[in-house]
């Protein structure tokens, strides 16, 4: 006799199909979130949903940051307030240059006929914890798209570029650091202006500045800046210093190392920069919008050709049925049946007229 089970322990599917089933599907949604970001809205809806947990669970860590503010001495406030002095002379001497810099290059700008550098402005924010990946450099802050926070936005502090805002939801962003092995940023030099790409590591301690020629001019101990060039990050912010440099025969570049000026890890009060570019459009997409704007156009004016000439191609037709249904129609040709149709008619009168006679004489033989 065959053993079943009842029908409460019934287990439907072998763990193995479902194990397929749900690696399967699994992939799937990887790779749809991945190329088309079918998965958004929906990580969207569950971090505004998470955002009052997540807030609650930070509660005993705000308190005890609290409190041990409230712990610091009068000698450690003072010492910061004379730091702070101290900076904010330096820092108003600096904008007394920064003013009257500023009003030479308008007018030098002006003189040359170039465009005005665009504006930026600034959001500030705090960080909030780090994610819990542990091979990504990320985290995350307490503004999001309704706070005007954008995707791709740079991320800044008093030193220097942080990092770059990755991803956006309505209350919160992630921010992607600097020393991330996924972050790119481009830079030059300020002693010679050579341009690269500056790059994280996977330990997240360096940085990596690429695609330098072993005949660059390179040195320990040069600034590097942003160029500006992606116009994503206003040029001119400060990245990064060489520490090393070495340089090798079989090789075409040069592997340049190179640490963070800003703390990347330890900033907490960051600021979001709102950068507008205005530089004209690329030749390039400008070209192509054009051709497919006029691949458009002639469609459209073919489609409408195609129509008019139907109708074009009618009226002569229609014109010339009409004069032909306007002429009379010539006779019918006669048919040459007359004759024929006469003899008939006088033999049926000849044998009219002979039947009384056969009638008359019965011997006579027909």
């Amino acid at each position: 006799m065959e053993y079943s089970p009842p029908p409460l322990f019934k287990q439907g599917p072998s763990a193995l199909a479902r194990l397929i089933f749900f690696v399967v599907l699994a992939l799937a949604l990887l790779i749809s979130d991945a190329r088309f970001n079918t998965l958004e809205i929906v990580r969207g809806v569950l971090g505004a949903g998470l955002y009052p947990l997540q807030r609650a669970a930070l509660v005993p860590r705000d308190i005890f940051m609290g409190a041990a503010d409230l712990a610091v001495t009068s000698a450690t406030l003072r010492n910061e307030n004379s730091k702070l002095k101290a900076k904010n002379l330096e820092l108003s001497v600096k904008a007394g240059d920064a003013a009257q810099l500023t009003a030479e290059n308008t007018h030098l700008r002006s003189l040359l006929e170039l465009g005005s550098r665009a504006s930026t402005q600034t959001t500030p924010v705090e960080v909030q914890y780090d994610t819990r990946d542990p091979f990504t450099q990320k985290v995350v802050i307490g503004k999001g798209s309704q706070q005007g926070i954008q995707d791709g936005a740079p991320v800044v502090n008093e030193d220097g570029v942080i990092g770059q805002i990755t991803r956006v939801f309505p209350l919160q962003s992630e921010v992607t650091l600097l020393s991330d092995k996924d972050q790119a940023v481009p830079v030059q030099i300020v002693r010679t202006g050579l341009r690269s790409v500056i790059y994280g590591t996977p330990k997240g301690d360096t940085l990596d500045l690429r695609f330098v020629p072993i005949s660059a001019d390179v040195q320990t101990g040069d600034e590097l800046v942003t160029s500006g060039l992606d116009g994503i990050y206003p040029p001119g912010l400060p990245v990064a210093k060489v520490v090393r440099v070495d340089k090798q025969a079989d090789t075409a570049f040069a592997r340049v190392v190179c640490l963070p000026i800003a703390p990347v890890r330890g900033a907490r009060q960051l600021l979001v920069l709102h950068y507008e570019v205005n530089q004209p459009p690329n030749p390039e997409e400008v070209e192509a919008a054009a051709a497919a704007k006029e691949a458009k156009d002639n469609k459209g004016k073919k489609g409408k050709a195609a129509p008019a000439k139907s109708a074009s191609g009618a009226a002569p037709a229609a014109a010339a049925s009409a004069p032909a249904a306007k002429q009379p129609e010539p006779p019918a040709p006669v048919k040459k049946t007359e004759p024929a149709a006469a003899k008939k008619a006088e033999k049926s009168e000849h044998a009219k007229k002979a039947e009384p006679a056969r009638k008359a004489a019965p011997g006579v033989a027909p």
